[in-house]
């Protein structure tokens, strides 16, 4: 287990309490060290899952870690920019929208695994999580952005565009999985729609 994808893997969720006490500093300096410590979590989310596929490196438990990471840092870092009000107004309700969707595919696939049908990312699904990690990078930054630049605005709407394309992935899998959770389970695997199982970085 203690290989270098699993340790990136835990490096985000290691990077949370520094997030934590991150967002406590004031001032432009606080915000640009947050935007740097989140950038360089977000990243291993990428190199965790190249280094163990260019090694061979994958596992039950980087299969297992990896989004759970994931979810417990976006997660904590919505939850901060609401809490220190970065994230105010109506703009709450798509962070609302992603959190609620994270939890309703932690489960989806947690069901799934007890009949050995596992869950496939959808490219779409990819570029939610892109659009998603920017956007919560300009609400970091915030104030601290260039002048010219409208930069919350721009996490905002960032943010309300994963949130739509979290409804729209989120329905796909649950869509893709009710009418498969009532057949027998498949000891060798399967995904929801045929596929083969998806393998996660690990």
């Amino acid at each position: 287990m203690a290989n270098l994808p699993n340790i990136l893997t835990l490096s985000r969720i290691g990077a949370i309490p520094i997030l934590v006490v991150l967002f406590y500093v004031e001032g432009e300096t606080g915000r640009i060290l947050t935007l740097v410590v989140f950038v360089l979590a977000a990243a291993t989310d990428f190199f965790d899952g190249f280094v163990a596929r260019a090694r061979k490196l994958q596992s039950r438990f980087g299969r297992f870690l990896d989004p759970v990471a994931d979810k417990l840092l976006v997660g904590s870092v919505i939850f901060l920019l609401v809490a220190f009000d970065r994230v105010t107004g109506l703009v709450i309700i798509p962070a609302l929208i992603i959190l609620c969707r994270e939890i309703l595919v932690s489960g989806l696939r947690e069901f799934l695994a007890g009949f050995s049908i596992s869950v496939p990312v959808s490219r779409l699904a990819k570029w939610k999580t892109a659009v998603q990690m920017v956007a919560i990078g300009f609400l970091i930054l915030g104030d601290a952005g260039p002048e010219a630049l409208p930069v919350t605005l721009i996490g905002e709407i960032g943010l309300t565009i994963a949130a739509l394309l979290t409804i729209i992935t989120g329905y796909d899998y649950f869509r893709s999985a009710v009418g498969r959770m009532g057949e027998p389970a498949h000891p060798t695997g399967e995904t929801v729609e045929g596929a083969p199982p998806v393998t996660q970085p690990g």
